[in-house]
């Protein structure tokens, strides 16, 4: 037998990937720390004289953190998927 006729199990379908193992909540608790530390740098000094970021501006500084964790944790949970076939 050789590698070519060995037939690898498929990869976890992308939803689990995204939202199992408690990615969302951890992503979420990340966004909120990550996004209010660089909402503070980013717009701390309009904020203290009373006046209002832009909005959009303040989501994407939260969805940023939000997507590079659920990133990470796709690519790790492939990888890991990956060394648990011995490949």
């Amino acid at each position: 037998m050789t590698t070519a006729d060995v037939t690898l199990p498929p990869a976890p379908p992308l939803a689990q990937l995204i939202f199992g193992d408690g990615t969302p909540k951890k992503a979420f608790l990340t966004a909120l720390v990550v996004g209010t530390i660089l909402t503070t740098i980013n717009h701390g000094d309009t904020i203290i004289v009373g006046d209002w970021p832009p909005v959009l501006k303040v989501i994407l500084t939260y969805c940023v953190p939000y997507c590079v964790t659920t990133w990470g944790a796709i690519i790790g949970k492939r990888a890991q998927w990956r060394r648990d076939l011995g490949g």
